[in-house]
């Protein structure tokens, strides 16, 4: 197989030159692509992968891998929302604490951050595989939704935070804006400071890295636990997009975390990619998705499909890494 890495152009606009096809394909083949309602729509739906896309970029840079972001994600839906409508009730006391909307999104995020902060302790504390401990994460953060839901939906959430997953502000849906801000906070994070150049370096050979004096422990618990925040943020999106937390949100969303990753050029072997590549690999999966309904396509197929765009993602990335 012919390495694109030999043809610089094509292999650094890979991505972009991916969904400029896509687009021109789907709005060929559908009158209602094309439109924009449908421009808005799709860009609502990606913005909760881009959140959760942009934690396992740094995940994935390290050399690492974060299953549980679906569940954190559900868990985190459903602390926001348990928090916002029924509050703490201290019955010995007779004591009743309410949340406001900004103090039950903290106390969501700060939930994920101290899932991922678990995920990273044991992983480096305990040399745990990745795979293994955020896999242990995904069963136990799925249980507890349902323990904490008690298996319903929490429902009832009232216009202001609605507002974080349905409002607008100056023509552009709020979670376009909150996805945004965290691409842009991401961006600078990994080109303009040390940190971003740590997370690089361990990737890259974590064995040299460590010679360096590189604080490696640190540095990849930081990296889960802001997987676990990004994550969180996402549930707090799609809990107010839907005005309820699901016990079964999230579902299969690390599948597309982890492709939006790969599509955007990150090599899972850790230490190269971006996350502008990331958002374009977010687009390519929500524009594929969104042209697939739109063509009436089984959810089967899409299945199907979405699995063979992942695989030559995945063969390209290979393909590259021989021919360097």
């Amino acid at each position: 197989m012919i390495s694109l890495k030999k043809y610089s152009n094509l292999a650094r606009y890979q991505s972009l030159i991916a969904l400029f096809f896509l687009c021109m394909v789907l709005a060929l083949m559908t009158d209602n692509f094309m439109t924009a309602d449908n421009f808005w729509n799709v860009m609502r739906q990606i913005s909760v992968n881009v959140c959760i896309s942009v934690g396992m970029t740094l995940v994935i840079l390290t050399a690492g891998i974060d299953l549980s972001v679906g569940s954190v994600l559900a868990l985190c839906g459903a602390i926001t929302a348990g928090l916002l409508k029924n509050g703490i009730g201290i019955p010995s006391e007779n004591l009743f604490i309410g949340f406001t909307v900004f103090g039950v999104v903290v106390a969501g995020i700060l939930s994920g951050g101290a899932m991922g902060f678990i995920n990273g302790y044991a992983i480096t504390k305990f040399k745990v595989p990745s795979f293994v401990a955020t896999l242990a994460m995904l069963t136990m953060a799925r249980g507890f939704t349902m323990l904490w839901t008690r298996g319903h939906p929490i429902t009832g959430l009232g216009d202001s935070f609605g507002f974080l997953g349905t409002g607008w502000f100056l023509g552009i849906p709020m979670p376009v804006w909150i996805s945004g801000i965290i691409v842009l906070g991401a961006v600078i994070l990994t080109s303009k400071t040390r940190f971003g150049r740590y997370v690089y370096a361990i990737g890259g050979n974590e064995n040299a890295a460590r010679l360096s004096g590189i604080p490696i422990t640190k540095i990849k618990i930081w990296v889960y636990a802001l997987a676990g925040m990004l994550a969180a943020v996402g549930g707090v999106l799609v809990t107010a997009r839907l005005d309820s937390a699901q016990p079964n949100a999230g579902i299969s969303y690390e599948l597309d975390a982890i492709a939006a990753v790969v599509i955007g050029g990150t090599s899972l072997s850790g230490g190269r990619g971006s996350i502008w590549g990331t958002v374009l690999g977010a687009m390519i999966i929500g524009v594929l998705n969104n042209g697939l309904v739109l063509l009436d396509v089984s959810p089967f197929w899409q299945q199907v499909i979405k699995g063979l765009v992942i695989l030559m993602a995945v063969i390209i990335d290979k393909s590259n890494q021989k021919g360097e």
